[in-house]
């Protein structure tokens, strides 16, 4: 069964970058399509950005297309979403989800594994 851990949050001035990783156990990340997701308490989930499976097609919600950066490495069995020129707007829990599909999605309910989520905080 797949499990997935995130890591690579923190605290970071406004305009700053960070990259955080999405790394998987237990059955091989290449045959998932991966996504992440961010969500404070008072707002709905946001699907920040996906990437397939295979070809590695990538996709991007709006609010980040230009400054996000989805990527994966399937020998280390990790997927990557670097952030640049963070604003205190993007600050959120940031989860990783996994669904056994070619296609990615930004769709929550997609998505059969998730990891724990790491904290994003962008300070003004």
């Amino acid at each position: 069964q797949l499990q997935l851990v995130e890591s690579g949050g923190g605290l970071v001035q406004a305009g700053g970058s960070l990259r955080l990783s999405c790394a998987g156990s237990g059955s091989r990340l290449d045959d998932y399509a991966i996504g992440w997701f961010r969500q404070a308490p008072w707002k709905e989930r946001e699907g920040v950005s996906c990437i397939s499976a295979v070809d590695g097609s990538t996709n991007y919600a709006d609010s980040v297309k230009g400054r996000f950066t989805i990527s994966r490495d399937n020998a280390k069995g990790t997927v990557y979403l670097q952030m640049n020129s963070l604003k205190p707007e993007d600050a959120d829990v940031y989860s990783c989800a996994a669904v056994l599909t070619f296609r990615c999605s930004r769709l929550y309910s997609d998505y059969m594994a998730w990891g724990q989520g790491t904290q994003v905080t962008v300070s003004s």
